[in-house]
């Protein structure tokens, strides 16, 4: 195991599940060990809590999550919308929508928003 204080990493795994409240919506969180998954109900809340961290804050949590190389995966309907952390890449899209260092998953998104018109669509049939 490398020394943190020389740059290195600190490998830690989560065996926890807990629920969070982002935003005034609560989130389940749940492990897999290196990586946590954060769910929203839906793509708006999860849109809503995203808006609500700050770009230097967002990059402080990439950097912990790194270091310690652990990942995050920010979701709504079983979809990632977005990952921090340990093995996740930043791209063009993020650096372009003001995101970075996130790793955005477009086609989550676009599947979620969709998942989410389907579920209005049979509450109303």
């Amino acid at each position: 195991m490398s020394n943190v204080a020389e740059g290195g990493t600190a490998p830690l795994t989560v065996a926890a599940d807990l629920t969070l409240t982002v935003g005034g919506t609560e989130a389940p969180l749940r492990s897999t060990g290196e990586r946590l998954f954060l769910e929203f109900p839906s793509l708006v809340s999860a849109v809503r809590a995203l808006r609500g961290l700050p770009p230097s804050e967002r990059r402080r949590l990439h950097t912990v999550l790194t270091a310690a190389d652990l990942a995050v995966e920010i979701r709504a309907r079983d979809r990632t919308l977005v990952a921090l952390g340990a093995g996740t890449r930043s791209g063009p899209l993020a650096r372009w929508i003001g995101a970075d260092p996130a790793e955005i998953r477009p086609c989550g998104a676009v599947a979620a928003a969709r998942a989410g018109v389907a579920a209005t669509i049979d509450r109303f049939r």
